[in-house]
């Protein structure tokens, strides 16, 4: 027993399962700036709480990847194709645009102007997607199929690492030299991503015979009908390709609906908590110090424990029972939130509440992420990995709007036991999906 879980535990020396740690944190950087370390700024510049849970629709982009990502799946630009690759091309082309959307952030201020707070943040979002799309599918393609649960747990890992810079780094620097300082500090981190980009080869384009077939059939049909020749043809047939076939993929597998009800549901519980933490977090009297050591720096390592062991715990159990135990531990988990609030400004009690959360949302979210890269399609890596991951975030966004409207009308310990509630349907969900594993169904597909 011990044997094998060293070996499950070597394959994170491994340089490409490296490298998605600092691609990791280069998706988690952005996440925090339009979303907890915002919600302090906004909190601070006396924006109501019920426009505060409204902003997490500003990360919409993240929700509506799906509709770009088969242009980044299968697009060439112009001159970063053929300098760097498919994939490094497009990585480096959002990056440098999401560094410039985090300057204009900055220099935003919403106690006067809040709507162009929002639109900046939209737009940082909307690169931050950009990037998410093809590095998502960097990480898919360059792994093994034996590395996926371990790459999945990195990802979670180098992803609170961004988190914390723009979390803990981004409250403190706010603190001591103001947020337009704070914003081009984290602009300057996008580096870090481009950087390990530029380190490391263009992975190599994967097909599937089912892909190829498809393609095939659909390039016959064209044949066949001369009054679609030339571009008209190629039009068509790159649009097959790019935008039908990964759907059709996809649905073509059996019981995809409740897949996609599955991954827009997991996470409802945490992100209805989640949304309304800091505001949480400054109505106790929690200074952004405070916020910045306990819920960010120390916090961070509960993370680290948490994705670690998901990673583990997928690779012995496997994917759809890590799910399980991470999402009942990422369920009971909010009661952190309910003991904070009755216990008030306690630092060790807010301390021991992002343990157990972090802890419990790293293990889930490892387990997660192992799930969707199991589902794709070699050939439709992008275009899938951002069609199931903006149903996770839909779900997410559109849940968590309502968060502000749902504190203001009672107390922050009913809001956070209401929160448990969310986390029912997707346990339900994957019970059946359980249920057609046992039966030989394909819950899991690795094709």
């Amino acid at each position: 027993m011990a044997s094998s879980w060293r070996d499950a535990a070597s394959v994170y020396l491994d340089r490409r399962v490296l490298a998605i740690l600092f691609l990791g944190f280069s998706e988690g950087l952005p996440l925090a700036l339009t979303g907890a370390t915002l919600n302090v700024w906004l909190r601070e510049a006396d924006v109501s709480k019920t426009s505060i849970g409204l902003f997490a629709l500003v990360t919409m982009p993240y929700a509506l990847k799906f509709l770009w990502a088969p242009l980044i799946d299968r697009l060439r630009l112009p001159v970063m194709t053929r300098l760097f690759g498919r994939r490094r091309g497009w990585a480096l082309t959002a990056q440098a645009a999401l560094a410039a959307a985090l300057l204009g952030l900055g220099t935003t201020d919403p106690g006067t102007d809040l709507w162009w707070t929002a639109l900046f943040a939209v737009i940082v979002a909307f690169c931050s997607a950009s990037q998410d799309i093809v590095v998502d599918a960097f990480r898919v393609e360059v792994l093994e199929e034996k590395q996926q649960a371990a790459g999945a747990a990195v990802l979670v890992l180098g992803y609170r690492f961004g988190m914390m810079a723009a979390g803990a780094g981004a409250l403190y620097i706010a603190d001591f030299h103001g947020w337009r300082a704070a914003y081009e500090a984290m602009a300057a981190l996008v580096l870090v991503g481009m950087v390990t980009i530029l380190l490391n080869r263009e992975p190599k384009i994967a097909e599937s015979a089912e892909s190829v077939a498809r393609e095939r059939h659909v390039a016959d049909w064209l044949a066949a009908r001369p009054h679609l020749s030339g571009r008209m043809a190629e039009l068509l047939s790159w649009l097959y390709g790019a935008v039908v076939a990964p759907f059709a993929q996809f649905m073509g597998r059996q019981g995809w609906i409740v897949i996609l009800g599955f991954i827009a549901s997991y996470k409802l519980g945490e992100v209805l908590a989640g949304v309304m933490s800091a505001p949480f977090y400054v109505d106790l009297g929690f200074t952004k110090s405070e916020i910045a050591t306990v819920t960010k720096l120390f916090g961070l390592w509960a993370t680290i424990a948490g994705g670690l062991l998901g990673g583990l715990l997928v690779g012995r159990v496997g994917t759809l029972r890590g799910l399980m135990i991470g999402g009942i531990l990422q369920m009971v988990s909010n009661l952190g939130y309910v003991a904070l609030a009755w216990a008030g400004h306690d630092v060790t009690m807010l301390a021991v509440t992002v343990a157990v959360d972090n802890v419990c949302g790293g293990i889930a979210t490892a387990a997660f992420v192992a799930y969707l890269s199991g589902l794709c399609n070699a050939a439709y890596t992008a275009t899938q990995y951002a069609l199931l991951s903006s149903f996770y975030k839909l779900g997410g966004d559109l849940f968590g709007a309502s968060s502000g409207w749902l504190a203001d009308r009672m107390d922050w310990v009913s809001f956070f036991l209401l929160s448990m509630a969310g986390a029912l349907p997707a346990l339900y969900l994957l019970t059946r999906l359980m249920g057609r594993e046992r039966r030989g169904g394909a819950a899991v597909p690795a094709e």
